[in-house]
């Protein structure tokens, strides 16, 4: 592999340095607990967060897509490579750049949460992704996120109520209220903190919108949700 940025994009020799760098620094007694934590028969190479950070950067270094049909290509290539780790080099090479999170990509980010379908990789997407492509393109992108609200898979709904982290006055607050009513009677653990998480960190910036929801409609919200929403009003 050459020293210097590549000519030309090359989606196999982005995968074979990924895959090459991460084989190296395999470690077999992580590897197993690392699947324990999170619950997946998918294979880990055992390489940890701050391990990967130098193969993260070296592959930044060498591969800038030039179009989004590259970023594209690029993305599904990683994410379809079979460990784990494979999956968040996808997340971080797709997060790097910017000016291609944009709503023609959200049906790439749809299928990843559906084929994902666990916190560590849905999580990243939904704000990383999803909720950046939200932020610059909110007219384009709200039609795909009504719809996630709507969907009968759960990672795409705990998208819906997610997307919006961060966004502080930016955050459609009427449509973050609708979302979570419209979860509210869900019994999944994961829906119940994501309604929970999307409440309280909107209380970071408005403490008062979300108390008077808590006041009115805090009682259709499971206890869970109830907790996290009010973890930091006083």
């Amino acid at each position: 592999m050459s020293s210097g940025k590549l000519a030309r994009f090359d989606v196999a020799a982005l995968c074979s340095l990924v895959t090459t760098r991460l084989e190296a620094l395999a470690d077999a007694d992580n590897a197993a607990p690392m699947a324990a934590y999170m619950k997946t028969t998918m294979p880990f190479y055992g390489v940890t967060k701050p391990r990967r950070l130098p193969v993260i950067r070296e592959m930044h270094r060498l591969f800038v897509p030039g179009d989004r049909e590259d970023y594209e290509r690029a993305v599904t290539a990683l994410w379809s490579l079979p460990h784990r780790e494979d999956k968040y080099m996808a997340l971080a090479f797709a997060s790097r750049h910017k000016a291609f999170i944009v709503p023609a990509s959200l049906p790439l980010y749809e299928r990843m949460i559906r084929e994902g379908a666990w916190w560590d990789l849905v999580d990243e997407i939904a704000v990383q992704l999803v909720g950046r492509a939200l932020d610059a393109f909110p007219q384009e992108s709200w039609p795909t996120i009504d719809r996630f609200s709507r969907d009968r898979d759960l990672w795409i709904r705990r998208t819906a109520i997610i997307c919006q982290l961060r966004r502080k006055e930016r955050t459609d607050v009427e449509r973050l209220f609708r979302y979570c009513l419209a979860c509210a009677h869900e019994k999944d653990f994961f829906i119940r903190k994501a309604i929970g998480w999307a409440l309280r960190d909107h209380s970071r910036c408005d403490p008062q919108a979300i108390r008077a929801f808590l006041n009115t409609q805090g009682a259709k919200l499971s206890p869970l949700s109830q907790r996290e929403a009010g973890r930091l009003l006083p």
